[in-house]
């Protein structure tokens, strides 16, 4: 039997490590084939094989110091850190969570919970554009209206611009009841979310009204030019390359602007292509703008959300091979031997 102990600071910290009646423990149990035990002043990891409790102590580790930036470590954290270990790349945790990048009306610190949303806000801190690609519940437009308030407030930007593409306007916007305003309020709504939780409602009214904060679709964008501004496209994988050019090109003096979407949820009519995979491959390696990829590992939501999106992206790829012999049968079928032609 091979056996570890890990120090902790306080029964304080223990108790966080181990999780609403020992959930996160038993997390780390099953994934590594461990026993964690709760000793005076430290835990005591035992199991057969040596590498696992290597691993699990690696884990235990990252928990204690996450331990002492927050008030709690919930399950999804957990997951993460056993995921990300097991995957042996368990060293870039340390870092994780160090950054603040903003402070919710409430008091709440927003950090980056995964390395992938860390790599984002990395990009998004050295570059003028930034394309954030990525499945839902990545946090890729939470996080980006969280970097425009923490602009705003240290005074980098004078404004906050955040649009969406409303692809149903032709058809559907019309019908609703309202003004303007209230037709696009639909579209819109996951914007309004962020800064609500970032900024509270009374002081958004307030940014609002003067200005300081612009919600709109994005056809609103043409021919305006947007400087000091932090400027987020959100959903813009329902861009076509016309409108994702068009919004590109807005960018002025001083200005930020972050591009967010999912490739894999365009909502564009059939054969039409997305401006977000066309802005992708043209704008790939040009200084000055950032592209990342979240993956299914940085999904901070449920966590049927990551398997879901690992079904599809399989079901995907069987369609993708299954279309491939379709069309190489086509042309066999086409070219026949020379002899048969005769």
């Amino acid at each position: 039997m091979n056996r570890k102990i890990i120090r902790v600071d306080s029964p304080d910290a223990t108790a966080k490590i181990f999780g609403d009646l020992d959930a996160n423990a038993r997390l780390v149990e099953a994934r590594f084939g461990v026993t964690l035990r709760n000793r005076e002043g430290s835990i005591l990891i035992e199991g057969a094989d040596e590498g696992r409790v290597e691993d699990a102590a690696k884990c235990l580790f990252y928990l204690a110091e996450l331990a002492d930036k927050t008030d709690e470590i919930g399950e999804q954290a957990v997951q993460y850190a056993v995921d990300t270990i097991a995957s042996g790349e368990g060293e870039s945790l340390s870092a994780l969570g160090d950054e603040c990048i903003c402070v919710t009306a409430k008091g709440k610190p927003i950090k980056a919970k995964t390395i992938g949303q860390q790599q984002y806000m990395e990009a998004i801190r050295k570059n003028d554009i930034v394309l954030g690609v990525g499945p839902a519940g990545t946090g890729k437009t939470f996080l980006a209206v969280a970097a425009a308030v923490r602009a705003l407030r240290q005074k980098q930007v004078t404004r906050i611009i955040l649009t969406r593409p409303a692809i149903e306007a032709g058809e559907k916007l019309g019908f609703l009841p309202g003004d303007l305003q209230s037709k696009i309020d639909p579209y819109l709504r996951p914007l309004y979310d962020a800064l609500y939780e970032m900024l509270g409602v009374e002081t958004y009214q307030k940014l609002l009204e003067k200005g300081i904060i612009e919600i709109a679709p994005l056809a609103y964008m043409r021919g305006r030019t947007l400087d000091d501004s932090f400027i987020i496209l959100d959903e813009a994988q329902n861009a076509t390359p016309e409108q994702m050019k068009m919004f590109l090109t807005r960018l002025g003096f001083g200005s930020k602007a972050v591009v967010t979407g999912d490739l894999t949820q365009t909502d564009l009519p059939h054969g039409q292509k997305s401006g977000l995979s066309t802005a992708v491959k043209i704008l790939d390696g040009i200084e000055g703008i950032g592209i990342h990829a979240f993956t299914e590992r940085d999904v901070v939501r449920h966590k049927l959300v990551q398997r879901i999106i690992k079904a599809y992206e399989k079901y995907d790829r069987e369609l993708e091979r299954r279309e491939a012999e379709r069309r190489r049968a086509r042309v066999e079928k086409k070219v026949k031997p020379t002899g048969e032609n005769k």
